[in-house]
C-alpha cells in the first residue's frame, strides 16, 4: 500500500489493516473511493477483495456513486471487477443508467450503455431511463436503443 492510499484510508477513518471494512460511521471506502472518483483507492480495494455489493445509507451501490463522480475510470473498474451493472435501489428502484441519465451524465450514460446496462429497467414508480433523459444527447441514445430493441 502506497502512502498516499494509507493517508486517505486514515483521513477517512478506515483500517489500515482491514483497508475493505466500513469505518464507525457505516461507510464503506469502496463507495466513498468510488464517490470521490479515486480510482488509485478503487483499485486497491479491489485487488484486496473489497465486497462489491456493498451499499451506502441510501441504497446505493459503489457503481452509482461513480457515476455521481463521474468516474468513467472508476466505473470501468468497477464493471470489469464484476459490480452487478444492473443493481436496483431497493427503495426507488433506480439503477446507476436511470440515475445517469436523470442527471445529465452523458458520458457515463454511453459507457453504461456500452457496458451492457438494461434501458428498460423501469424504478418504482414505472420510470425508465428514458422517460427520464435530461439532455438531448441521452434521450437520443437511450431512444435509439428503445426503439431497434437491443
Amino acid at each position: 500500500m502506497n502512502a498516499e492510499i494509507r493517508n486517505w484510508l486514515q483521513n477517512n477513518y478506515f483500517s489500515v489493516a482491514q483497508p475493505v471494512l466500513k469505518n464507525n460511521d457505516g461507510i464503506y471506502p469502496l463507495i466513498l473511493a468510488s464517490q470521490q472518483g479515486r480510482i488509485d483507492v478503487v483499485r486497491f480495494l479491489i485487488e484486496q477483495n473489497a465486497t462489491l455489493d456493498v451499499m451506502d445509507q441510501y441504497g446505493n451501490n459503489a457503481l452509482w456513486a461513480a457515476c455521481y463522480a463521474d468516474s468513467c475510470d472508476c466505473i470501468e473498474a468497477l464493471i470489469r471487477a464484476g459490480i452487478d451493472i444492473n443493481y436496483q435501489n431497493s427503495a426507488s428502484g433506480a439503477t446507476a443508467l436511470i440515475f445517469a441519465a436523470s442527471s445529465g451524465r452523458e458520458k457515463v450514460v454511453e459507457q453504461l450503455l456500452a457496458a451492457g446496462a438494461d434501458p428498460e429497467l423501469k424504478t418504482h414508480d414505472d420510470f425508465t431511463a428514458l422517460d427520464l433523459a435530461s439532455t438531448l444527447k441521452i434521450l437520443k441514445l437511450l431512444s435509439k436503443l428503445v426503439k431497434s430493441g437491443d
